[in-house]
């Protein structure tokens, strides 16, 4: 036991530092978007935060992922993290000289957006070097773990100090949190060059070409990365949907609630996760788990006005991702080498992730330009006895619409899925 940790000492060190700057930048986009949402009263408006950050994953990811096998990967993490957290102080001074308006939010997102798009494959090739490849699953349920944890306590925390002392407090922590990790990884963390970080001659065009090319040979992976990208358009419209049904009907406060029950769904998720055996189809794993979490949340929400049903449904929509989440890891971890590891997670992201911008655009047209004003005028019985009445009710009809989308799409891609089969040593 002793042995195992002190094998997994970097990685422990790096983990916990960063989901605890992690954890500070949640906490701050949760507070931002209860200042925007009071401000604008816009599920569009307040879904474009999340859009200006993910933007440049489909602008940029393919680059950034050439820029992390090019560039010394703990240099690059530094940077990235610095420059981020320089718009976090830019948005509190803005802040307190009283002038933050929505358009400073959009654009400040939108650059530490690329920042995070830059910084991401790089950290996820810093923990394939410091993690032996026995533990990879295990690692993989602790990430898992922090990302539940982090989903549990950021809405919690971030609304009561949002609620109790206002926005700069949560900017003010973190900060702190940042600093921690900042300097955890420059002093404590040590990460082995691999021979392609000294490849300086070879061209950005050329090293992101490679990652495409590389997927291309590899059909599994490309097609688990497709699959979850359809995920990620579902699960990021309801994203912009949630705050539109439940701060109308109960405020702020059930918002956080509801929302940290995905986070308590995902800790004991990752428990699974880390403990449970090796699957017999990693493949089959992926598609039935996410049939599990569209095809029951979703419904849940759309039919209820109980904020405890809304609970129910957090928890079992959310329970098996990290399931999921470390089954994928696992296939790409083991599938791809290491050397091409940043520019092939760097077109994952591109692939997988080109979606949450267009899904959160979608879900927040949707609520506020046909759901909602669609629900205000019916004169339909049945309709409202599904889906309540008044502001929200547009937004749980769009939760419904949401649940079915969710469901043809596992069915159907869990039977293109089931033509491959995942092997490993």
């Amino acid at each position: 036991m002793k042995n195992r940790i002190n094998g997994l000492r970097d990685f422990y060190i790096l983990w916990s530092t960063q989901s605890l700057s992690q954890l500070g930048s949640a906490m701050t986009s949760f507070a931002l978007t209860l200042w925007l949402y009071e401000k604008t009263g816009s599920a569009l408006g307040t879904a474009a935060l999340s859009i200006c950050t993910y933007a440049p994953y489909v602008m940029m990811s393919i680059f950034a992922g050439a820029i992390s096998d090019r560039y010394d990967k703990k240099k690059t993490m530094l940077i990235c993290d610095a420059l981020a957290a320089f718009m976090t102080v830019l948005v509190f001074a803005l802040y307190k000289a009283d002038v933050l308006t929505m358009w400073h939010l959009y654009v400040i997102n939108a650059i530490s957006g690329l920042m995070n798009t830059i910084q991401q494959p790089a950290s996820e090739v810093a923990y394939t070097l410091i993690v032996p490849k026995e533990q990879y699953q295990r690692t993989s349920g602790l990430q898992s773990l922090s990302r539940s944890l982090i989903s549990i306590g950021n809405p919690l925390i971030a609304s009561a100090l949002y609620g109790i002392a206002g926005l700069d407090v949560v900017i003010a922590v973190d900060l702190i949190s940042f600093g921690i990790a900042f300097l955890a990884l420059l002093c404590l963390i040590r990460l082995p060059r691999i021979e392609a970080e000294s490849a300086a001659e070879e061209s950005m065009l050329r090293m992101a070409k490679e990652g495409l090319h590389f997927l291309r040979r590899n059909p599994l992976v490309l097609n688990v990365i497709l699959f979850m990208a359809g995920v990620n358009l579902i699960a990021s419209a309801f994203d912009a949907v949630l705050p539109a049904m439940i701060i109308p009907r109960e405020g702020n406060g059930t918002l956080g609630i509801v929302t940290s029950c995905s986070g308590i769904a995902m800790v004991l998720g990752s428990l699974i996760a880390s403990a449970m055996p090796k699957p017999k189809d990693r493949v089959r794993t992926i598609y039935l788990t996410m049939l599990f979490s569209l095809g029951t949340e979703n419904y849940l929400l759309a039919f209820s006005r109980n904020p405890v049903i809304w609970c129910i449904g957090q928890v079992l929509g959310w329970i098996l991702v990290p399931v999921m989440s470390a089954n994928q890891s696992v296939i790409m971890r083991n599938t791809i080498p290491v050397a091409l590891q940043g520019r092939v997670y760097a077109c994952r992201n591109t692939l997988q992730f080109f979606t949450i911008p267009i899904g959160l655009a979608l879900g927040g047209f949707m609520v506020d330009h046909v759901c909602e004003p669609f629900m205000a005028v019916t004169e339909s019985l049945w309709l409202t006895r599904l889906f309540g009445s008044g502001k929200g009710s547009g937004a749980s009809l769009m939760m419904f619409i949401l649940g079915v989308a969710g469901t043809i799409l596992c069915l159907v891609s869990g039977n293109r899925l089931k033509q491959y089969r995942y092997t490993e040593e």
